[in-house]
């Protein structure tokens, strides 16, 4: 066997047992994180039956009575559990279509950074709740003004995040692209893009925090459908035990968009994991 030969061998083996143990780490990771999940879990769940076993107060029931309340309303609560999700989904998903490569642009052109980013300034700070009424005006009652409620919240959100993070890039991390021959097209999808991804999903994290808050206060205001209505409905009828299943299913939805999420990333953004310590 030629010398080339063998180190060609070599190199592929060891290329091999270097995926290997990648796989292996994020392997145990993921096993770890599950774990610990699972203790936190059981842990809020001893936690807010010994404040209901402390409180003994109808209004703060424990997680059992809960469980057979979700039961009881299981159908209804699904139907306004799905609306809700539908809305968030939707704002989010819109709101980072437009946010994020808007951002992008704004943060590497200087000239279009100057008059973009004293609007949004101004833009920003301002409660986008505050203009529900004006939105039901022109949108209706319907899930078109929930939607845009959230994608004008969310939007900023990522806008700022994302407009920031492409601002403030390593100068040599494009310049080595450029170096290389590539065209203004291949430096923002091979260098800035990946790049800024994990402030991305830092961003759409916060999105998804501050959009499912919003959409609840929507939700309780001229509708009679989504998890909003279906809290609120339950506490007017003093049905503490229903009202806590939607927040249940409240909470239950956002951490299943921040799981989704989160699984999106690893696969997006692998290098963040593979030397992360378990």
């Amino acid at each position: 066997m030629s010398k080339v030969k063998r180190d060609e061998i070599v190199a592929g083996n060891t290329g091999n047992i270097s995926g290997n143990i990648s796989n292996i780490a994020m392997n145990n990771s993921r096993r770890n994180s599950t774990r610990t999940m699972i203790v936190t879990i059981m842990a809020t769940i001893a936690i807010w039956q010994g404040l209901s076993a402390a409180v003994n107060i109808p209004a703060l029931p424990g997680p059992y009575d809960v469980a057979l309340a979700i039961r009881h309303v299981a159908p209804d609560l699904g139907s306004h559990m799905l609306i809700s999700a539908w809305r968030v989904i939707a704002g989010s998903l819109i709101a980072l279509w437009l946010g994020a490569p808007l951002g992008c642009l704004v943060g590497r052109n200087h000239t279009l950074d100057r008059v973009v980013a004293p609007m949004a300034y101004l833009a920003y700070p301002v409660p986008k709740i505050a203009f529900l009424p004006v939105v039901l005006l022109f949108l209706g009652l319907g899930d078109a003004s929930k939607i845009f409620i959230i994608v004008l919240l969310v939007f900023f959100q990522i806008f700022v995040t994302t407009r920031d993070a492409a601002r403030n890039l390593p100068p040599g991390l494009v310049y080595s692209v450029k170096a290389l021959g590539a065209t203004p097209r291949d430096i923002y999808i091979h260098a800035i893009v990946p790049a800024i991804l994990p402030e991305v999903f830092t961003a759409m994290r916060i999105g998804l925090g501050t959009g499912l808050a919003t959409l609840f206060f929507t939700e309780t205001f001229a509708t009679f459908h989504g998890l909003g209505y279906f809290i609120m409905d339950a506490w007017s009828r003093a049905a503490y035990d229903e009202m806590f299943a939607g927040i249940v299913a409240l909470s239950t939805l956002g951490f299943t968009l921040f799981a989704i999420l989160d699984a999106i990333e690893r696969r997006v953004c692998r290098w963040k994991y593979i030397s992360r310590p378990s």
